[in-house]
């Protein structure tokens, strides 16, 4: 009956090792995924950020060349489907 004990006891010691190597794994790689969560959050913002500044800037453009052209310009920050005369989608896509 002992050696089946002992078989036992190695089997359990083994498990035991294997069960903290996954531990120490788990771990690493929480870190690793907390990494690209902070990385992926930073360029969602600075993707955001770069949308509303090219649709200032074309907002801008917009009105300047609407305006010198007497049209209405399109009220909206960036080309949208409203009903201004100068919007470039024109009212049969307006929503």
């Amino acid at each position: 009956m002992a050696s089946v004990l002992g078989m036992m006891e190695e089997r359990e010691a083994a498990v035991r090792v294997r069960v903290e190597g996954l531990r120490e794994e788990v771990a690493r790689l929480a870190g690793v995924l907390e990494a690209a969560e902070i990385e992926l959050d930073r360029r969602v913002i600075a993707r955001e950020e770069l949308v509303e500044a090219l649709a200032a800037s074309a907002a801008e453009t917009t009105a300047v060349t609407g305006t010198e052209a007497g049209q209405e310009p399109c009220p909206r920050a960036r080309p949208c489907r409203c009903r201004a005369r100068s919007c470039r989608l024109g009212a049969r896509d307006c929503r």
